[in-house]
């Protein structure tokens, strides 16, 4: 059984809007992304009443720490007292990372075929490349390694494949859900609960 754990994904950014694979790409929260977080900072300050219990933990790349910086802030604690773990970091999709389905399409027609018809199974090309059950080895790992209540600022990959090990949901299912930026996911007592 996992400790109690708050899970936040990024804030929103530009490539979000525009529908890019950000994958390992280091972007920024947008705008609209900083009000994101800073509500769920505001949400996670009713929620945890004693932050000290806690281990608070963040992908290693900018929009992941940006946004943990803001929930803490919100919370009312430093804004950089946290650590990152790089088994956070979204899923890489290798030499597609910065481009849109229609720019990977209009380059190379049916190349994105393989991935809408096996979204958790396909690995896109180029080195480091992961398909999402790849990817969900090293989420295991990081879950596996959980040993207190803990807020973690992380990607909607990471949270798909939570759902997928902790929740049960079929891999594919996983791999297509809508992952929110303005809400806060509870892992409590192996369940797990958008607030």
């Amino acid at each position: 059984m996992f400790p109690l754990t708050y899970i936040v994904r990024h804030g929103q950014t530009d490539w979000n809007v525009e529908g890019r694979l950000q994958g390992q790409v280091d972007t920024d929260i947008n705008t609209l992304g900083r009000s994101q977080a800073d509500r769920n900072g505001a949400k996670m300050r009713e929620l945890v009443q004693n932050p000290d219990d806690f281990d608070f933990v963040a992908s290693p790349l900018r929009r992941t720490c940006e946004t943990m910086e803001r929930v803490r802030t919100g919370m009312g604690l430093p804004a950089r007292g946290f650590r990152t773990d790089p088994l956070l970091k979204e899923v890489h999709f290798g030499d597609w990372q910065g481009f849109t389905h229609a720019e990977l399409e209009a380059a190379n027609p049916g190349c994105t075929e393989g991935r809408t018809s096996n979204k958790w199974r396909f690995m896109p090309p180029g080195r480091d490349a992961e398909s999402y059950e790849k990817m969900a080895l090293r989420v295991k790992t990081f879950l596996d390694k959980l040993d207190g209540p803990t807020v973690c600022v992380t990607h909607g990959g990471i949270i798909r494949a939570i759902f997928h090990l902790v929740g049960g949901m079929n891999g594919d299912e996983a791999a297509a859900m809508d992952v929110p930026q303005d809400r806060i996911l509870r892992l409590s007592d192996g369940k797990l609960d958008w607030l």
